[in-house]
């Protein structure tokens, strides 16, 4: 490794490994701050809660690890840049791209290693934090019952409650309580009370709960059929009513045991490839099932058992006038109750089949993001080392807004992208990766400006093409030609006519140049434009569909803007295409109007296309 390698890649170690652990601190303490209802008032042990953070800090990683390569980029490059250290650098002959070379290589290798740790580390820190979650919630439930939810409070209530108060929240207020009924199915016992408080010991395993003002209902079916078509119910109200719930056996929880381990947050990519396939396999085999089940249901299969047809008869006529009017409202009748039935079975088989979606959906999800982790690492790299040569400032001040503003762009693309593919309405698959490609061509884009030594921002480039379109000239060449005597203008222009009369050739060949780099301009904005359009047009379903309207309108009308000026961009570079090939006497672009549309649908394959064609006729045929 040489010198310059060595003193970058310790310059970003240094930093990586301190915004590491201050951006992990403080994931950790806002977990703290997250889950302090389930570890409060438990008795838990420091061992315990060790434990917790412990298994719950991977899966912290896809967050910090990003951001953190791209704060420590834009901090170490704009810090070489503020210091003139790149301006030495390059004085010697050394690009940013040599640069960036060594660093380069270490960015790669912690890709690799972000793979295989979201792979197998995080699958194993989510399963033991899952189930020690679980295990923890069983301990002392009379501790945490939670506000404005259902919390199930030993083996046979559930309890809810409006409000808590009090010093250890035993004052409580619109208590609703469902009384477990041993095996069977449904909640036929409810108590509700105005108020309520509980009363218990901390040695103590009876918990007691003491309600005022309320009613007790009770609608438990009996076992008599014939009585229990009348339905009958027992109400009563009450001024105090008392419950004593054992506790002896819900503390003797294992905070070890493992039960759950096939949630898809829980497997590597070996175990999420075989759980889709099964989903898949699930699916089809419902969808198969349901297609035969209403097949089965028409009677189309058995009608015309039994039926001797008239094959000399012809009937014009409607159906139902073969029947007499009592068969035709049994008919239709019949006709409407299947209908509204099959109906009910859709709607049901519909919800059923959405739901398993839903949950291949997300493994599908699960699988990508392990995939595409790693990419984003390096593509973040990509886009915050020129960022910080462009912006030309480090340390924390400015670096970290920008980061900040960058990661929360990349973050939240992904959680609306991967949001609106649970319920299908996107590619499972194209989520995973969206934020990770949309950052894509932002840090090829940077790269290049950092390389060739631009600013962050210029408009030059997007306006020259378009004066060109209006020829629209600039004020300042319209000044300096109408400063220049007549006579000087004269002798000008002779010299030009006389230096050009006798090189017919050198004269083709400049206005090919010309043509060319013309074509190459109009063709790179045709390109930027279609990108913005593809990329705003999905965005619009995105945020619909997370119900952000009206910035998915704007997303619309945005890309249809783009894909308007795309089509003009593609018209005009077609057009210059064809100029050149006039003057190269080679057979061009085809003049198709199917063909010139279908390469305009799928203009990126064209673009390249075009571009190696043309660069192939121009070597052949100005040899």
């Amino acid at each position: 490794m040489k010198i310059l390698d060595r003193y970058i890649l310790t310059s970003y170690l240094k930093t990586f490994i301190s915004v590491f652990v201050i951006l992990m601190l403080i994931f950790v303490l806002q977990t703290i701050w997250l889950y302090i209802k389930e570890l409060a008032g438990k008795d838990l042990d420091m061992v315990v809660v060790a434990k917790f953070l412990l298994y719950f800090s991977p899966k912290l990683i896809p967050l910090v690890l990003p951001l953190t390569i791209l704060l420590a980029s834009i901090m170490v490059f704009g810090s070489f840049a503020e210091n003139y250290e790149f301006a030495a650098m390059k004085s010697t002959g050394i690009s940013l791209q040599r640069a960036m070379k060594g660093l380069s290589i270490f960015i790669v290798a912690l890709g690799i290693t972000t793979f295989f740790f979201s792979n197998n580390v995080i699958p194993w820190a989510e399963y033991n934090s899952y189930n020690l979650r679980k295990n923890i919630a069983k301990l002392k439930p009379a501790m945490v019952i939670a506000k404005g939810q259902f919390n199930e409070v030993g083996n046979e209530y559930n309890i809810k409650v409006a409000d808590k108060s009090g010093d250890r929240g035993q004052y409580l207020e619109e208590v609703l309580i469902h009384k477990k009924t041993g095996g069977k199915a449904g909640n036929y016992t409810t108590i509700y009370s105005k108020t309520g408080e509980l009363i218990g010991e901390e040695d103590s395993d009876i918990l007691q709960l003491i309600l005022y003002d309320g009613y007790f209902y009770d609608d438990t079916p009996p076992k008599d059929h014939k009585d229990r078509l009348k339905k009958p119910m027992t109400k009563s109200a009450f001024k105090k009513y008392t419950i004593n719930v054992d506790l002896s056996n819900l503390n003797n929880v294992d905070l070890e045991q493992k039960d759950i381990s096939d949630k898809y947050n829980m497997l590597n990519i070996k175990d999420l490839s075989y759980t889709i396939d099964t989903l898949k396999i699930d699916r089809d085999n419902n969808i198969k099932e349901l297609a035969e089940n209403l097949y089965n249901r028409t009677n189309l299969p058995i009608i015309n058992k039994g039926v001797v047809s008239k094959t000399d008869s012809i009937y014009n006529g409607e159906i139902l006038e073969l029947f007499s009017h009592k068969d035709k409202v049994q008919l239709i009748d019949l006709a409407q109750n299947t209908f509204k039935s099959t109906l009910q079975i859709i709607d049901v088989k519909e919800q059923g089949l959405k739901t398993k979606s839903i949950w291949l959906n997300r493994h599908v999800i699960a699988l990508h993001e392990k995939l595409a982790l790693g990419f984003a690492c390096i593509i973040l790299f990509f886009v915050g080392a020129p960022l910080g040569a462009l912006i030309r400032k480090g340390g924390i001040g400015l670096p970290m807004v920008i980061a900040i503003l960058l990661f929360l762009t990349y973050h939240f693309i992904g959680i609306f992208a991967k949001n609106s593919a649970k319920d299908g309405s996107l590619n499972p698959v194209f989520a995973s990766w969206f934020s990770t490609i949309i950052m894509l061509p932002l840090g090829i884009y940077l790269t290049k400006r950092a390389t060739a030594d631009r600013g962050l921002f210029e408009f030059d480039h997007i306006l020259e093409p378009i004066k060109k379109i209006l020829k629209i000239k600039d004020k300042e060449d319209v000044k300096n030609k109408s400063k220049l005597p007549d006579s000087v203008r004269e002798v000008i222009e002779e010299n030009l006519d006389i230096s050009q009369e006798p090189l017919a050739h050198t004269e083709d060949f400049g206005s090919i140049r010309k043509r060319h780099s013309d074509y190459k301009e109009y063709a790179k904005f045709t390109f930027i434009f279609y990108i913005i359009g593809a990329i705003l047009i999905p965005l619009y379903f995105i945020l619909r569909n997370n119900k952000l309207e009206e910035v998915a309108v704007v997303c619309l009308q945005l890309g249809i803007i783009s894909f308007f000026v795309c089509f003009i961009y593609f018209i005009v570079s077609s057009l210059k295409l064809q100029s050149v090939y006039k003057l190269i006497a080679l057979k061009g672009v085809t003049k198709n109007p199917i063909l010139l549309i279908m390469g305009f649908v799928f203009y990126p394959l064209t673009h390249f296309l075009r571009r190696n064609k043309i660069n192939d006729d121009l070597s052949v045929s100005l040899k």
